[in-house]
């Protein structure tokens, strides 16, 4: 009897993950008919999108704030400790990540330690995610997909290993070297993976940032993003983020004489 049951709850189970993949790939589809710049793993011209210019001409500025954040690396959580979502590929301290955005939502406290930084984000047009994403030496993300083309993403490279051959992100069947100063933009629905082979960290921007779309498809990526962020996705991470902050206590920097 149990493991006639068990059997039915694995059947029902399966159909309806078969259902959401199905709902998915539906979803996405209209997405992309509905996007003026159609779909691809990685875009070749970054600087069709606007905001790329004012984050390449400042890129400096944004290494400044970040070489502050490394002063005090311990402080800086693990992907994983702050979105539990992560925890598949996020390993150790292997990647660790500085947050200024989560699905809209501002980071205060971090964007306080890194202004020039967050003055630039503030501006930018339909952000949704951003942070220091620091990837270890040696370290491999393994193949994994985002969920929803409503957004698209870009990096903006900050610390790039010398040996840059070595250290790489593919995104479908397309493989990208960062460079310094500059920004690529991908499809995070496609497979992606990154790998640093190398003995140095790699570290960039990481931006989350609504994708273009016609009037059809901005009103049912609005409706997605809503659902987003009222999902454990979204909770989690912000509560997680609080608790951090609360248990590394403030920041000496910033604490009145």
């Amino acid at each position: 009897m149990n493991d006639a049951v068990s059997d039915e709850t694995r059947s029902r189970r399966g159909v309806l993950q078969l259902l959401a993949k199905r709902g998915v790939r539906a979803l996405n589809d209209f997405q992309g008919r509905h996007s003026p710049i159609g779909i691809a793993p990685i875009f070749p011209e970054a600087r069709v999108f606007p905001f790329t210019v004012p984050l390449e001409d400042a890129w400096q500025d944004i290494r400044a704030d970040l070489d502050e954040v490394l002063k005090r690396r311990e402080d800086v959580p693990a992907f994983h400790q702050i979105s539990p979502d992560q925890a598949r590929i996020s390993k150790g301290d292997n990647w660790k990540t500085f947050t200024f955005y989560v699905m809209g939502h501002r980071v205060d406290d971090n964007c306080a330690q890194c202004p020039r930084t967050a003055a630039l984000l503030d501006r930018l047009p339909g952000l949704q995610n951003a942070f220091f994403s620091i990837l270890a030496p040696r370290y491999h993300i393994p193949p994994h997909c985002g969920p929803s083309r409503a957004l698209l993403r870009a990096h903006l490279g900050l610390k790039v290993p010398s040996d840059r051959d070595n250290c790489w992100i593919r995104v479908d069947q397309q493989r990208h070297h960062w460079q310094e100063g500059k920004v690529v933009v991908l499809d995070d629905t496609y497979e992606h993976e990154v790998r640093n082979d190398t003995d140095q960290e790699r570290v960039v921007l990481f931006l989350d940032f609504d994708r273009p779309m016609d009037l059809p498809g901005r009103i049912v990526d609005g409706l997605l993003v809503r659902v987003m962020r009222a999902t454990a996705f979204v909770r989690d991470p912000l509560r997680n983020l609080e608790a951090w902050r609360n248990r590394r206590g403030p920041d000496p920097d910033q604490v009145a004489p």
